[in-house]
């Protein structure tokens, strides 16, 4: 039953005391949560100590949880305060989030590959996700926001307005931007 629950249901159940709602909570959600904080800061530590943050945020909030809005809304909203808060806590961090990222390999290894493929496939579409990788690292902060929520959280552009606080008109531009810039530093590639 929990498999097939939407997320504003078990987070309901959650609040009213159903521990095993927020496990299945956490198991749907916790991938894309991470990987978008990682994404965001660029060090696995702090990725990690965020990424506790939120869920414990969740957990302290979920007495007064009303769904309003979709869960993963309410999910990565939490996440960009607590990304906001702890920039602003270390300045010298603001300049960080544009540097480069050493773990791109470690993404391309956690994709797995179909059964079968031949070395050189896997060669091919290992130097294709470094790219890519490196392409959204490359990206200005805010547009890499928008594209990650779009990308790794599914957030309609009404949600990725609502998570980083700006119009719907900005956030459709930083996504447009985000994309095209992405589309001409590929090209030919994929």
């Amino acid at each position: 039953m929990r498999d097939e629950a939407a997320d504003e249901q078990l987070m309901e159940h959650y609040r009213d005391g159903d521990a095993g709602a927020f496990d299945a909570l956490y198991h749907r959600h916790k991938g894309g949560l991470y990987r978008y904080l990682f994404r965001q800061c660029k060090d696995k530590g702090v990725a990690e100590e965020l990424f506790q943050d939120v869920w414990s945020n969740i957990i302290r909030s979920r007495e007064r949880y009303q769904p309003s809005a979709k869960f993963t809304t309410f999910l990565y909203q939490v996440a960009h305060n607590r990304l906001v808060d702890y920039i602003r806590q270390r300045p010298e961090l603001a300049l960080s989030l544009d540097a480069e990222n050493e773990d791109s390999d470690s993404l391309a290894e956690s994709i797995p590959a179909a059964p079968g493929t031949q070395p050189e496939v896997l060669l091919e579409r290992k130097r294709l996700i470094e790219i890519m990788v490196e392409q959204i690292d490359a990206l200005p902060a805010l547009q890499r926001e928008a594209f990650l929520l779009r990308e790794e959280a599914g957030l309609s552009l009404e949600e990725i307005a609502l998570v980083t606080s700006v119009t719907p008109e900005t956030a459709k531009s930083r996504l447009r931007y985000a994309v095209a810039k992405l589309r001409e530093s590929l090209g030919g590639l994929v």
